[in-house]
């Protein structure tokens, strides 16, 4: 598989087989997301993975804001991966200045360009992806025990996928593309 078949055939997954993603694939998967870019090199992003049926209920009822879509998914993946990133250092100087007028938001992006690459390797090893961002990440971060220094950013559940999905409509080059050319002489 090539970059854009990748890029292309990877589907948000949210019905899974029910057999477990064994830990050699996901730490292969983890070793890709590595080369994910970030700032300054400072490799941000954590993976945190679960599968403990308690757990994924607990967040799925509880913590999932309402949002009664992503209850199913999360209680009948075989395992979530909590994405967090560390705190303080995506665009964060040496003495805690930040680089730019984002302050600590940078770490959004790290953790962001991350967690697609960690789903495009996923998709090379066969395995199915959705990325979740409506769920309570003070609650999660707890009942995980996530260190204190890391912030929970997104919910992935992953496993075999057991749906394969078509590709949504997307919008137009024309609609998301713009050259902007210098006027100034």
């Amino acid at each position: 598989m090539n970059t854009l078949e990748a890029i292309t055939g990877r589907r948000s997954i949210r019905k899974f087989k029910p057999e477990k993603v064994d830990r050699e694939t996901i730490e292969k998967i983890v070793a890709a997301a590595a080369y994910a870019p970030s700032w300054k090199n400072t490799q941000v992003t954590r993976y945190h993975v679960f599968d403990d049926q308690t757990i994924k209920d607990t967040i799925a009822n509880n913590y999932t804001l309402g949002f009664a879509y992503n209850v199913g998914t999360i209680s009948h993946a075989p395992q979530v991966v909590a994405i967090t990133a560390v705190k303080g250092r995506s665009g964060v100087e040496k003495d805690g200045s930040y680089t730019t007028n984002k302050g600590d938001a940078w770490l959004m992006f790290d953790a962001g360009a991350a967690t697609q690459t960690f789903c495009l390797a996923a998709y090379e090893y066969g395995v199915g992806s959705v990325i979740m961002g409506i769920f309570d990440a003070e609650k999660v971060a707890q009942l995980l025990r996530i260190p204190e220094n890391e912030v929970v950013v997104a919910l992935v559940p992953i496993g075999y996928p057991d749906e394969s999905p078509d590709a949504p409509r997307r919008k137009s080059v024309a609609d998301l593309l713009s050259f902007v050319n210098d006027q100034r002489g």
